[in-house]
């Protein structure tokens, strides 16, 4: 077993072992405490909820009398249901419309209220808009006495609303006829206020027992139906158990109950989270006890960990300057020891690729020396004088062209070359071209004024046109040159309308230098080109041809635009 191995071990056992055995002994000796607390915490919102249904029934209870029991409302009632006359009727209508607005706005823990009447199965003087059902015979009878009727709860008859309501239906003291009621639904958030006020669990449910223990409203259906027996009512007893449930019954003093019922495994949630946190300490002191094992790895395995990684980048010469203080002087010393023999391999190594390089520029010089170039062009001078001396004008034209195309390739060897200098060089390439093939090109170039004057590598451009006159140009055929502004970039694209190529020549054409020079007039093309981009711009360049047979051949070459010290890089 590893030294490291080892001092995780002994330093996970003599922590945790002692504070496990702490955790288990408080467990037990906490359980009561935490289950006595949540029971005491539901009781005490079974009564709240008990209480607020009581003062619910006895302010509908209270508010019905005012418009049921004989006095100013009556009299103005029968009053307005004998008058015949409309306008008097109005009159009468809108004055009693107003006494009911008045009792209905000081009592705002009501919602809809209006008189039924019986046999005419209709209603009137509402105070909000009213369902089309309306029907009290199918209402869930709750409690009745004292010629006062409890529904509910049930979903609320206010057309704009849906919310469940505890409502009550009260006979009306009117001359005359028996058969005429007030109607008063609870407020909309009373029932909803009542029951979600639950400070002990957010999965208490309710459940309301008329008096002979049927249930009249349930919150968890699938475990109490409504309009059945609750379970062990006939019993008396005001708590159990049922289906992995706790229940507790708070009976009122008017004989119906209110009823809570949790699930076992929110009862327990209490308990289960002073449970986490004694998991979660565990874990800090599991956490400190890892830390304390780390500070000694970091002593030992950490400087030996610096060495493996400087000796993984002893291939790179770009390396982090300087590293990383383990603070241990003996193994600082080793580090910068070796990081200095680093620097000094990487120096004769770079020392090595200097002369290299001197060495192939000094092959190529010779090379330019050998071809002569200003001999060869002041001997193209000599010649055109000579063609101006006896009227040749074509053979003028011809070295003229030539000249400048020679001028251009092989004057300032290695040195990038502009957009405009590239166009250039292809219209005297064009121009020999025709003048040796006797045919007039249809080449159409078209630059943006903004990429003019951008640098690009030179000799760029021919090969791509090159490529495009020899494969795709016949008499009635065109070659578009494309050279613009893109996304800090330039694209250059050259477009012909010829007979297309497979996707064997293309690659032939990127990859083969033979079968490229076979074709072309100045010995370099497609693969040039690409060589040059990737010596020059890495991944950042592109080069893609798109052709297919009969469809003509399009090049697409996009550049990065270098700033300044790219350029003298």
């Amino acid at each position: 077993m590893t030294l490291k191995k080892r001092i995780f071990i002994i330093f996970i056992f003599s922590s945790l072992v002692p504070f496990i055995c702490i955790s288990i002994f408080s467990y037990y000796t906490i359980f009561s405490i935490m289950t006595n607390r949540v029971e005491a915490g539901i009781r005490s919102n079974l009564k709240q909820v008990t209480l607020s249904l009581e003062n619910t029934l006895n302010s509908l209870n209270h508010i019905s009398q005012q418009f049921a029991y004989g006095g100013t409302i009556v009299r103005e009632l029968d009053e307005l249901l004998r008058t015949e006359e409309p306008f008097q009727r109005m009159k009468l209508q809108h004055q009693f419309k107003s006494k009911l607005n008045l009792i209905t706005f000081t009592n705002p823990d009501i919602g809809l209220t209006m008189y039924y009447f019986e046999k005419d199965q209709m209603y009137q003087f509402e105070n909000l808009p009213v369902k089309y059902s309306f029907s009290p015979e199918k209402l869930p009878l709750f409690a009745q006495y004292y010629g006062i009727s409890y529904y509910g709860p049930h979903e609320s008859f206010n057309r704009l609303d849906n919310k469940y309501v505890v409502s009550a239906l009260r006979k009306v003291d009117f001359p005359g006829r028996d058969d005429v009621y007030i109607y008063i639904e609870s407020g909309f958030q009373l029932l909803q206020n009542m029951f979600g006020s639950n400070d002990s669990s957010n999965n208490l449910y309710h459940v309301l027992l008329d008096n002979s223990g049927r249930i009249t409203y349930s919150e968890i259906p699938q475990l109490f139906r409504t309009g059945t027996i609750f379970p062990e009512f006939s019993e008396g007893g005001s708590s159990g158990y049922n289906k992995d449930h706790y229940w507790y019954k708070q009976a009122s003093d008017q004989g119906w109950s209110v009823v809570s019922v949790i699930a076992e495994a929110d009862f327990n949630k209490e308990v289960n989270r002073w449970l986490l946190q004694i998991v979660l300490f565990s874990l800090l002191f599991l956490g400190v006890t890892l830390g304390l094992a780390w500070l000694l790895w970091k002593m030992v395995y950490r400087p030996l960990s610096q060495f493996q990684t400087e000796i993984k980048t002893l291939s790179k010469e770009r390396s982090k300057p300087g590293f990383e203080q383990t603070r241990i002087p003996e193994f600082d010393y080793l580090l910068r020891q070796f990081q200095n023999m680093k620097k000094q391999t990487w120096e004769l190594f770079n020392e090595v690729r200097d002369k290299e390089k001197q060495r192939v520029d000094l092959e190529v010089e010779k090379l330019l020396y050998q071809i002569n170039p200003h001999f060869l062009m002041n001997t193209l001078d000599t010649a055109h004088w000579l063609a101006v001396m006896n009227g040749q004008q074509e053979i003028d034209r011809l070295i003229q062209s030539l000249n400048k195309l020679l001028y251009y390739n092989l004057g300032k060897m290695g040195k990038p070359s502009t957009i405009e200098e590239e166009i250039d060089a292809i219209k005297q390439y064009l121009a020999l071209q025709q003048i040796r093939y006797d045919f007039q090109f249809d080449v159409r170039i078209y630059a943006d004024e903004e990429v003019l004057k951008k640098q690009v590598p030179r000799f760029i451009l021919q090969p791509l046109v090159e490529n495009s006159l020899y494969h795709g140009l016949y008499d009635e055929g065109y070659i578009l040159v494309d050279v613009r502004s893109l996304n800090r970039g330039i694209q250059i694209a050259i477009h012909d309308n010829g007979s297309g190529m497979s996707e064997e020549t293309i690659h032939k054409l990127l990859n083969s230098k033979s079968a490229e020079q076979q074709k072309v007039g100045m010995g370099i093309g497609m693969n040039y080109v690409k060589r040059t981009i990737e010596s020059r711009y890495q991944d950042r360049a592109c080069l893609e041809i798109k052709s297919e047979i009969g469809n003509g051949t399009s090049i697409y070459l996009t550049l990065p635009i270098e700033e300044v010290g790219e350029r003298n890089d």
